[in-house]
């Protein structure tokens, strides 16, 4: 009989133990962002998320594609450590618009031209040079 409670109370622990430890899963979404246009706007955006992503994804941020010809991003997260909305405000802060949430004014003052919106009169407008490395762009 002691043997029998000794047992059942170790499965019931550890079932307990089981169940703390499990995470919600990674969710991939979408986030429209306009000025991603361009190589020069994408390593600025790829070491900004670097760095709020964390070493061991620890911020809750695992992977990201950017595709500069709908000029949207694709992030992987961990939704139990970060929300979308932290994300998108993150985006914003690096000086990019990020789906409804516009760009901070004192980080998008910093952005090269060719991250700038057009409709500011800077920036190069859609797909204007995108193919050309930075280096390799007109410098008017």
């Amino acid at each position: 009989m002691m043997k029998q409670l000794i047992a059942i109370s170790f499965l019931f622990f550890g079932f307990q133990l089981h169940a703390q430890v499990m995470q919600a899963k990674a969710v991939w979404s979408t986030i429209k962002v306009p000025q991603l246009k361009c190589w020069e706007c994408q390593q600025r955006l790829d070491q900004y998320l670097i760095k709020e992503k964390g070493p061991n994804t620890d911020a809750g941020i695992i992977q990201w594609r950017d595709d500069l010809r709908n000029a949207t991003i694709k992030i992987q997260y961990f939704p139990d450590r970060i929300t979308l909305d932290y994300i998108r405000t993150s985006i914003a802060n690096a000086g990019f618009d990020a789906d409804t949430i516009t760009a901070e004014p004192d980080s998008y003052k910093r952005l090269p031209l060719a991250c700038r919106k057009a409709t500011d009169g800077k920036g190069y407008g859609p797909y204007k040079y995108c193919e050309l490395d930075p280096a390799d762009r007109p410098k008017d």
